[in-house]
């Protein structure tokens, strides 16, 4: 074995990295456990961002879905799913590290990006514990506290966002936030910080971001290499949504003009909709009221407002197993363009908007459902996971509470021996010494 290993070992990194990125990635992780050469290549980020490469081009033959569902007694499950025909099940991370550590008792995806997933412990309230996590390599870091706090500015509403920096290399985590202070929503721009993987800090942006809110808590879309909310802006008397665009290479805000949402006379404000990737583009979707439809709109053309199209009006109410589900809630678009919906109870369903197919995916949550496309990746495979550092730094501060009293009289006792045996030696070095 020891001969075969160091036959292995010998072979060009060129060849070792060829044979590492095409392995499934439990078994890379195994690999980094044989020797420290292994290790030491496998850790490397070229090899990462080779590793991540391969595993984008291969998810485009055989795409993955993340699932993040809540069950009844509010565990949290993680399950990926081959988005294909027949939706079997890829594998599960069974091993949440964060079960009872949030303030609101379960964790809420922001978004996922190159095989990390971006969690926050609650958006509703002034806890601002947030998490980078990558199931697969089971490693996590968790972000310092943001600059903004109500302690530091008061009351304020703020929506976050996840993405990649490809100019850079890095990740960034992003916080549009609207201070109370500055008086009605909507009427000043907001204050953004943007925390910075390679760094591990936050800081404030020195752009200035467009007058306007971002909606509530509501999702952002991660799309060439920028961020995207919903945002609402008050014109007059009158609020009017469009999309606040912010890009992570450059640092630069821009807009995107929505298409007509409202007839109440151009007023905004009651109109709720959300936004999606699509493709390499943007999706809308708008529940209706009073009439409990889905209207779904697409941009064709990015970053073209004159290509916005109004693809599709669901009914908001579909039959599963018999049995009537209302309260059609948006989730994701698939590669082949189906929408995954969440019906009343938890039920998750795909419809193909051309054919109008529907199908049961025969998969439940019963809160707070996320579901996106995922990418298997060795991010953060290089970085310890900050609780083992904490947990060693606690245990060796109980060592020295512990063992300091006992260290003290330790070093109080070779203390004296050894003025003991400097006495012995100058009292015979006298004795025999003439002045």
């Amino acid at each position: 074995m020891s001969d075969n290993l160091s036959m292995l070992d010998s072979l060009p990194h060129e060849i070792l990295t060829n044979v590492f990125v095409r392995l499934p990635i439990k078994s890379i992780v195994t690999c980094t456990a044989v020797c420290k050469t292994w290790k030491s290549l496998i850790q490397n980020p070229t090899f990462i961002s080779s590793h991540l490469h391969h595993s984008s081009n291969n998810n485009n033959k055989h795409p993955l879905l993340l699932f993040r569902l809540c069950s009844s007694e509010e565990k949290e499950h993680y399950v990926l799913h081959f988005d294909n025909q027949d939706f079997n099940e890829y594998t599960r991370f069974d091993d949440f590290p964060f079960h009872g550590q949030s303030y609101d008792g379960i964790f809420h995806v922001v978004g996922t990006c190159n095989g990390l997933v971006f969690l926050t412990d609650n958006l509703y309230r002034y806890h601002n514990n947030f998490v980078l996590w990558n199931p697969c390599v089971r490693k996590f870091v968790k972000l310092p506290k943001p600059n903004i706090t109500c302690f530091s500015h008061g009351g304020y509403n703020a929506s976050v966002g996840f993405g990649f920096d490809s100019k850079t290399n890095d990740y960034k985590v992003v916080r549009f936030v609207t201070l109370g202070e500055k008086g009605q929503m909507g009427k000043s721009p907001p204050e953004v910080e943007v925390y910075s993987l390679s760094t591990g800090k936050w800081r404030m942006v020195t752009a200035l971001p467009p007058i306007g809110a971002a909606r509530g808590h509501d999702p952002e879309a991660f799309v060439n290499g920028a961020l995207h909310w919903v945002a609402l802006r008050k014109t007059g008397t009158k609020f009017l949504n469009f999309v606040m665009v912010f890009d992570l290479g450059d640092e630069v805000f821009r807009e995107i003009a929505l298409p007509k949402l409202s007839d109440q006379n151009g007023d905004e404000y009651w109109v709720r909709v959300s936004i999606s990737a699509y493709g390499n583009s943007l999706a809308l979707f708008q529940p209706g009221f009073p009439n409990h439809r889905l209207s779904i709109w697409v941009m064709k053309d990015y970053a073209d407002a004159s290509s916005w199209t109004k693809i599709k009006t669901l009914p908001d109410a579909f039959l599963v197993e018999g049995i009537p589900r209302s309260h059609c809630i948006p989730k994701c678009f698939r590669k082949s363009g189906e929408v995954i919906v969440e019906l009343y109870g938890g039920y998750l369903s795909s419809r193909d908007l051309k054919t109008k197919d529907f199908k049961d995916l025969r998969i439940r949550g019963y809160a707070n459902t996320f579901v996106d496309s995922y990418v298997e990746s060795l991010v953060l495979l290089d970085k310890p996971n900050q609780l083992r550092k904490r947990q060693k730094r606690k245990r060796n501060n109980n060592r020295k509470q512990i063992c300091g009293p006992m260290l003290y009289k330790i070093h109080r006792f070779r203390f004296f021996l050894r003025c003991k045996t400097q006495n012995r030696s100058w009292s015979k070095h006298s004795k025999h010494s003439t002045f």
